[in-house]
């Protein structure tokens, strides 16, 4: 079984020809290459449709500006991020832990990722459309695993208030990833992967017991 979430259609039209997905990739994949080389001052809208050969009109026909498409190239990534059933609850935690970390090894990830969160300090839209886009839509990974784990009898039935823990979870596997690979600049390696695993379960086995 695997859990994924195909990039969606996030941008009401406002009539005209219909949306083209391939054109989209392309305006998306020309983003991310042009903040790895360019890095966000020097990024432009024209430059981004120069790259993807199509025209600036174009691009501000689905995207207001440069913050939406620069969070929805991003967001395109995360959303290849899966949680393929390993038969168990360390298993499956160990294995999302390592492929969130590849994704953050991969140059146009890691630039675009710190450009928007450092732009959105400033720019509280930025921060909800990272909020609703990224952050919100990668959650799905922590509630399918819990509810995997669950039915396997590795952890015990939720309460209604299990969304908070749920959110609190997701908090603590990013929080831990994102600092380790990209403030620390450390490995994420088989070791470590292990010795978070295993102190996440820790923390997860005394919450069911409260």
């Amino acid at each position: 079984m695997c859990i994924s979430s195909s990039p969606s259609r996030r941008r009401g039209g406002t009539g005209g020809r219909p949306r083209s997905a391939e054109a989209d990739a392309a305006i998306l994949t020309a983003t991310r290459a042009a903040l790895v080389e360019l890095g966000w001052s020097k990024l432009t809208m024209g430059d981004v449709a120069g790259r993807a050969g199509v025209a600036k009109t174009t691009l501000y026909r689905r995207w207001a500006g440069k913050n939406e498409l620069v969070v929805d190239a991003v967001a395109v990534l995360f959303d290849e991020l899966e949680l393929p059933d390993r038969g168990s609850l360390m298993a499956d935690i160990e294995g999302v832990v390592v492929q969130f970390a590849a994704l953050l090894e991969r140059p146009e990830t890691k630039t675009a990722l710190m450009a928007v969160i450092a732009e959105s300090t400033r720019d509280e839209p930025l921060r909800e459309r990272i909020r609703t886009l990224i952050v919100e839509r990668q959650k799905r990974l922590v509630l399918a695993g819990r509810e995997r784990a669950q039915a396997r009898g590795e952890l015990p039935a939720s309460p209604a208030s299990a969304t908070g823990t749920d959110d609190l979870i997701f908090d603590v596997i990013a929080g831990a990833v994102v600092h380790r690979a990209l403030v620390s600049a450390e490995p994420v390696d088989a070791d470590w992967v292990q010795r978070f695993t295993a102190l996440l379960l820790g923390g997860l086995g005394a919450a069911a017991r409260t």
